[in-house]
């Protein structure tokens, strides 16, 4: 029997990074030969992030049926635990660790979680969501070429970013793989795979759409903002955008739901503000001064264009239980990003046969066929935008096509695709 050991945030955290390694997790442990363990954080991030990161809202049990076992241990700030964790996945004896590697900053305790585990002879896997940051900081660079080296395969979700490994950390013999090629013998392994549909959201079909719309005020056509809201998924082109599609027509919503990233805690404690002050030296000491949140107020736009009537806005967290009602009531996503490497939120456009408009950046080329499963539009250029949101109209794409561009993006097929490795 195969013993794996998924490293990353596990379910009581809240975020696609969790909701991923959770459903990775799930999907080797349906192999009968395979034995999972979640290793995960107890804290992510330096202390001094001013953000609450724990699902404090979702019932639901994301491992109810499952032989998995979760173990919380590794705290950022208590370098200590990055020693209880390295001996706890070494008394495992794991055939492989795959690591989640999904923001720059978590390098310094995962380059020492990496390196050691080599040493111990464990084969070490990492998850690349992406490997330039969107803020592409020298320090981002930094971390992740120190700490990316220590892996003996990677596994890649565009070929946008398996070119960017390369360029990062040359050197090394990568062997490109994807989907149904063979084993590689030789070489680095890098495995070209696609982001999975969740088949943790799932369609109701008893729910009765026309009610909650009507409960909302929304109209007939409505078009979703979904996710954390963050300076480069664009919400600020979306409304953008919607305003000129709603002054050609008066049938249309927007619906936007998602937490604002950084507005998670009390703002009236000592703490928090404490925290934000620090964070907000550092981000002056390491970022680029475009690239600070600290300002982005993209639902200002909405009271600006005058569009309270036809914007509904529930900037909260939403518990997983909830999420099938936000895409149920809506007709297409808009995922109008500056920068974009595989999204969580277009898988889960998938599981709802839901069509995607999108921007010409990152991965999308790849995986959003214009016309046939969405429409993709200019960066940057909310006329463009407007444009595929009128076409979604005009022209809607069939949820057939949406379904059958993802028929072989299950979870399943890609857990196989890293244990056959």
């Amino acid at each position: 029997m195969k013993k794996i050991v998924v490293f990353g945030p596990g379910p009581q955290f809240k975020g696609g990074i969790a909701n991923y390694n959770t459903s990775l997790a799930k999907a080797m442990g349906r192999k009968e030969d395979v034995e999972v363990h979640i290793v995960s954080w107890t804290q992510q991030y330096p202390a001094i992030i001013p953000r609450d990161f724990i699902d404090r809202k979702s019932k639901s049990d994301k491992l109810a049926g499952t032989r998995i076992k979760v173990h919380y241990l590794l705290n950022y700030n208590r370098p200590g635990t990055w020693r209880k964790t390295v001996r706890f996945i070494r008394e495992l004896q794991p055939d492989r660790v795959i690591i989640q590697w999904a923001i720059a900053i978590q390098g310094i305790p995962l380059r020492y979680l990496a390196r050691q585990l080599q040493k111990s002879g464990i084969r070490v896997f990492f998850d690349v969501h992406f490997v330039v940051q969107k803020e592409n900081s020298n320090l981002d660079r930094i971390l992740t070429r120190r700490c990316l080296r220590f892996s003996d395969a990677y596994i890649t979700h565009s070929l946008k970013t398996f070119d960017e490994l390369k360029e990062l950390i040359p050197g090394k013999d990568y062997r490109l793989c994807q989907l149904g090629d063979p084993t590689l013998k030789e070489g680095t392994p890098v495995l070209k795979l696609y982001h999975p549909v969740y088949d943790m959201f799932k369609k109701d079909e008893s729910f009765d759409v026309e009610g909650f719309k009507s409960s909302l005020g929304l109209k007939k056509h409505v078009f979703l903002f979904f996710g954390f809201i963050r300076k480069y998924k664009g919400l600020h082109n979306v409304i953008e955008a919607f305003n000129l599609v709603s002054q050609q027509r008066d049938d249309v919503s927007l619906l936007i739901v998602g937490e604002l990233f950084w507005n998670t805690l009390d703002q009236k404690k000592l703490s928090t503000r404490l925290k934000s002050a620090l964070f907000g030296l550092a981000k002056k000491l390491f970022l680029k001064k475009q690239d600070d949140e600290q300002n982005y107020r993209p639902l200002d736009l909405i009271e600006k264009y005058q569009l309270q009537e036809q914007v509904v806005a529930i900037t909260e967290f939403v518990p997983d239980e909830d999420v099938h009602k936000y895409f149920q009531a809506s007709d297409s996503i808009t995922l109008f990003y500056m920068a974009a490497t595989p999204s969580g939120v277009e898988s889960m456009a998938y599981n709802f046969g839901m069509p995607i408009l999108a921007t010409r950046v990152g991965h999308f080329f790849e995986t959003i066929k214009h016309g046939y499963n969405g429409y993709l539009a200019e960066p940057d250029n909310p006329v463009s935008m407007a444009k595929v949101m009128v076409q979604s109209i005009e022209s809607p794409i069939p949820s057939d096509n949406v379904y059958a561009t993802s028929a072989e993006m299950s979870w399943d097929n890609y857990a196989t695709a890293i244990l056959n490795q």
